[in-house]
C-alpha cells in the first residue's frame, strides 16, 4: 500500500494501539497533523496550551495507564519545549514517545527557519532516538521506538522526522507489535539460592522499594515477598503505592523526609534488601552511615544502577516481577516478630506529627485522604506540598501517585493530572500543587477547561517557594534571598476567568465541606488554601547528616 510518511506515522500508531496523543501542531508537524484528522474516530488528539504540557500530559498518561504515553510538536521552538517533559520521563523511567518534525532534509545543518538538532539536545535525556532520513525506514524506526521505550527499564524515545519525509511516499505493510518479553536471562539458578539464603540467614531484614516494583507492576509479588519473609518494608518516593500504605508492615516513606521509624530501621537492619531503587542521595545522605550494620541484596533490571551509589553484597539483574516470583518459589513462610514489633514500637514512637494550630496542609491531606477512596489518582508539583502528600496521604494501589522524583520537575503536576485524567476517565484526580510550581504552567487551566476534565486542583498557598524558604530558615540564617512571592494574584478569579469552579479553604472548619463540593464538580476545580509562609517539612534530615539524625521539629 502507498502511503505519505505522515499517514505512516498515524498507522503505526494504531497498530501499537494507541488511542490518544497529546501536543501542539506547526509548519514541520502540519502533514502528520493532517493524517491525524484524517484517523480523529480511531486516535485521540488532545491540544494542550503549550508544548511542555503536552509532554508532561503524556508522561502522566503513561505513569497512571501503564501504556506508552505519546506526544507530538513542530520543529524548533516546539521540539525544546519539550524537553523538560522528557528529561522528566528519562529520570523517573517512564515510557514515552515523542514525534517532532524537522525541516527537510536538505535543509538540515544549515542554520534553517525553526530547525533545532532535537536529537542532539535530548540525546542524553532519552532512551534512544532517531532522525529519520530515509521513508522507507519510517515504518520499521516507529516499531522500534514503542518496542524500546517499554522493553527493560523503560523510558521515553524521540523519533524526529524531516518534513519532506512526512510528505513523501513509500510502501507500507502493516505489522503486529514485536511482543515484550520479561528480561530474565540474568536470572540465575545460583543468584536466587545465594538471595535465599541471605534471606533466611538473616535477623533484621528490611525492604527498601523504589520506582521500578511500579513500573514492572510487581505489586503483587512484592507483598507475597515481604509476607512471606515477614519483614518491614520502606519506600522511595517514587515507590509509594508498591505495598499498600495501610499495610502493617509498611514503615512509611524513607529519606530525607522519611519516617524515623523507616530511617532509624534501616540503620539497624542485617538485611537491606533494595527492589527497584537506585539509592538516590535524597534516600542515602551521608553513604558512610547508610546501612552500616547490613549486607545490601540489590534487585534491579539495569545493570548499571548496581554499586552506583551503596555497594551491594549480592544482587539479581532483572524484571523486578520476574525476580520477585522465582524468589517466592524457593522462599518459606518466616517469623521474625521480635524485629517486626521493634519497628512497630519506633511507628508507634516516633509518629509523623505537625503543629494543628491553624490551616495545615497536612491536615488537608489527611482530610482529602478520608474523603477519597483507592480508585483516586493524585499527582503533585514539586516543594513541600509534594512531601507532605508522600507523608500523610495513603497510596494503596499502584500507579495513583503521579509526581517527579528524579528530576524534581516544578509545574509537572497539572499536566500529569490532564494526561492521568484522560487515561482514566472513571478515577477521580487530584492535583496537588504549590502556589510557585503552580504558576509556572498554570496555562494548562485552558486544557482542563477546554476539554471539561474534572480534575481538582488544591493549590497550597504559602506565598512562598517554601522548600527553599525552609532551607533559608534551618541553614542559611533567615536570608530569604528571592524566595518570598507574595504575588497579588487572586487564585479563585483566575481559576473561573479561565472559565473553572473556584473555591477557598481559609480555615479548617471549611476544609471537610469545600473538599466535598469539589470532589462531587463534574468539571474541574481550582480549591485555593492559603497557609503560614513557615510551615515546615519534618521530619528532616540535614544536609551531610545520617539518615537516622532527623531534625523532627523546628
Amino acid at each position: 500500500m502507498l502511503l505519505t510518511g505522515a499517514d505512516i506515522v498515524i498507522e503505526c500508531l494504531k497498530e501499537q494501539k494507541v488511542d490518544t496523543v497529546f501536543g501542539y501542531p506547526g509548519g514541520n508537524v502540519i502533514h502528520i497533523y493532517d493524517s491525524l484528522y484524517k484517523n480523529k474516530e480511531y486516535i485521540k488528539h488532545i491540544l494542550t496550551a503549550h508544548e511542555q504540557g503536552a509532554s508532561h500530559a503524556a508522561d502522566g498518561y503513561a505513569r497512571s495507564t501503564g501504556k506508552v504515553g505519546v506526544c507530538i510538536a513542530t520543529s524548533g521552538p516546539g521540539a525544546t519545549n519539550l524537553v523538560t517533559g522528557i528529561a522528566t520521563a528519562y529520570m523517573d523511567s517512564v515510557p514515552m514517545v515523542i514525534i517532532t518534525g524537522n525541516v527537510p532534509v536538505s535543509l538540515l545543518g544549515k542554520d534553517s527557519f525553526q530547525e533545532v538538532d532535537i536529537a542532539g539536545v535530548t540525546a542524553p535525556i532519552t532512551k534512544h532516538n532517531y532522525i529519520v532520513k530515509d521513508i522507507s525506514k519510517l515504518a520499521s524506526t516507529i516499531r522500534e521506538a514503542f518496542y524500546i521505550a517499554k522493553e527493560g527499564r523503560p523510558g521515553p524515545v524521540l523519533i524526529d522526522i524531516p518534513k519532506d519525509i512526512a510528505m513523501g511516499k513509500t510502501e507500507y505493510e502493516k505489522n503486529e507489535p514485536k511482543p515484550i518479553i520479561r528480561y530474565s536471562k540474568n536470572i540465575t539458578e545460583e543468584a536466587l539460592t545465594s538471595a535465599v539464603e541471605l534471606i533466611n540467614t538473616s535477623e533484621k531484614p528490611f525492604i527498601y522499594i523504589g520506582g521500578g516494583v511500579v513500573r514492572s507492576e510487581a505489586s503483587e509479588e512484592l507483598l507475597e515477598f515481604a509476607e512471606m519473609i515477614d519483614a518491614p518494608v520502606t519506600s522511595s518516593l517514587m515507590g509509594l503505592g508498591g505495598l499498600p500504605s495501610s499495610h502493617k508492615l509498611f514503615t512509611g516513606m524513607i529519606g530525607m523526609h522519611g519516617t524515623k521509624a523507616s530511617n532509624k530501621g534501616i540503620n539497624k537492619c542485617d538485611l537491606l534488601i533494595a527492589i527497584g531503587a537506585r539509592f538516590s542521595d535524597r534516600v542515602v545522605s551521608k553513604v558512610e552511615k547508610f546501612a552500616p550494620h547490613a549486607k545490601v541484596l540489590h534487585i534491579d533490571i539495569d545493570p548499571a544502577e548496581i554499586n552506583k551509589n551503596v555497594l551491594s553484597y549480592h544482587h539479581i539483574i532483572g524484571d523486578i516481577k520476574e525476580v520477585l516470583k522465582r524468589l517466592n518459589d524457593k522462599l518459606s513462610k518466616m517469623d521474625r516478630a521480635e524485629w517486626v514489633n521493634k519497628i512497630i514500637e519506633y511507628k508507634n514512637k516516633y509518629p509523623l506529627k505537625y503543629n494543628d494550630s491553624g490551616l495545615k496542609a497536612q491536615y488537608i491531606i489527611e482530610k482529602l485522604n478520608d474523603l477519597t477512596d483507592d480508585n483516586t489518582i493524585i499527582a503533585t508539583e514539586v516543594g513541600q506540598h509534594q512531601m507532605w502528600t508522600a507523608q500523610y496521604y495513603q497510596f494503596n494501589k499502584p500507579k495513583e501517585f503521579l509526581t517527579s522524583g528524579g528530576l524534581g520537575t516544578m509545574g509537572f503536576g497539572l499536566g500529569a493530572a490532564i494526561g492521568a485524567q484522560v487515561g482514566n476517565p472513571n478515577k477521580k484526580v487530584i492535583n496537588i500543587a504549590g502556589d510557585g510550581c503552580f504558576k509556572m504552567n498554570l496555562i494548562e487551566l485552558a486544557t482542563a477547561v477546554n476539554y471539561n476534565l474534572p480534575i481538582v486542583i488544591i493549590l497550597i498557598n504559602n506565598n512562598a517557594l517554601g522548600m527553599v524558604r525552609q532551607w533559608q530558615t534551618l541553614f542559611f540564617e533567615k536570608r530569604y534571598s528571592e524566595t518570598t512571592l507574595n504575588h497579588a494574584t487572586n487564585f479563585v478569579g483566575l481559576a473561573e476567568d479561565f472559565g473553572m469552579k473556584g473555591l477557598e479553604i481559609n480555615n479548617k472548619d471549611e476544609v471537610e465541606d469545600v473538599l466535598n463540593q469539589a470532589l462531587n464538580s463534574n468539571g474541574p476545580v481550582l480549591v485555593h488554601c492559603k497557609i503560614h509562609e513557615d510551615d515546615k517539612v519534618f521530619p528532616m534530615v540535614a544536609p551531610g547528616e545520617a539518615i537516622d539524625s532527623l531534625i523532627m521539629e523546628e
